[in-house]
């Protein structure tokens, strides 16, 4: 691997996994394509571990307040004296958080079959015409209210199914958590603010294991690919910040579905390309 090719997977991660056009998908396509060489194991886990680092940057007073909330919920649980009142935002969040990540242990059971549907860019296409379909659909609903005060766990648990769907490759995670939140009644900033909150656990966990097992199997780091590893984790991490910001601000002004047609454009060619079994390289 070379320090282009690490800096233009770092570039595509940080944009396709903030952005709503599917990261896994252009990586799908990208491979078909462009005859670009999949990145191995652990360098793909660092880079998914950028762009989480990207949102702990990014929603870092909400990260802060969650992890010291869940504590004290911890705390007060074994406390004889129980506090009064309302709960506290932040804890209340981190309970829906939970609850939101939930679905995705029923996606554990499937797993190798949903991975292996990423081998056909015929499917890959035709989930990036889906999408642009739901984010088209997430600008032509009302805007709603809810906030982490008011959500429901039925709310979450939905918008939790979203993001089991959102596994299936070309199928964009943000995207479709995001018009779910809306779906719900999800006020737009909270909506996106959710999704990527939501997304921690998940990435987190997913991070852990997989790099038990690429220590497990590869053996560990190869010494002479660790500069190019953090090339590309700065690259995913500094352009995934400021795609999260651009995401906020096209939610916040109703234009979240303008995304749908580049998805659109993306997966109507690449269908036609995969179905005249055409390469570009």
């Amino acid at each position: 691997m070379t320090y282009l090719m690490s800096v233009i997977l770092g570039f595509v991660q940080g944009v396709a996994e903030f952005l709503p056009i599917s990261s896994s998908g252009h990586l799908t396509l990208f491979q078909h394509f462009f005859g670009m060489e999949e990145p191995d194991n652990l360098f793909n886990v660092l880079l998914h571990f950028a762009t989480l680092l990207a949102v702990c940057i990014y929603y870092f007073r909400d990260v802060v307040e969650m992890v010291t909330e869940f504590f004290r919920g911890l705390a007060s649980l074994f406390s004889r004296r129980r506090q009064g009142g309302d709960i506290p935002e932040a804890r209340r969040l981190v309970l829906l958080v939970i609850v939101g990540t939930l679905p995705l242990f029923a996606v554990l059971l499937i797993k190798d079959y949903v991975e292996a549907l990423g081998s056909s860019p015929v499917f890959v296409s035709c989930a990036l015409l889906v999408t642009g379909c739901i984010l088209f659909l997430s600008d032509r609903m009302a805007g709603g209210r809810k906030s982490a005060r008011t959500a429901t766990l039925k709310d979450v648990l939905l918008v939790g199914v979203a993001q089991g769907l959102a596994t299936v490759p070309g199928l964009s995670r943000s995207g479709c958590t995001i018009s779910a939140g809306m779906a719900v009644g999800f006020e737009r900033k909270f909506a996106v603010r959710y999704s990527f909150l939501m997304s921690l656990p998940a990435v987190l966990g997913a991070t852990i294991l997989e790099v038990k097992d690429v220590l497990e199997v590869e053996g560990g780091l190869v010494q002479g690919l660790l500069p190019k590893y953090l090339v590309g984790m700065a690259v995913a991490g500094i352009v995934g910040y400021f795609s999260i910001r651009l995401v906020n601000l096209l939610a916040a002004k109703g234009k979240f579905g303008a995304f749908a047609y580049y998805c659109w454009a993306a997966g109507i060619v690449a269908l036609i390309l995969s179905l005249m079994g055409w390469t570009l390289i």
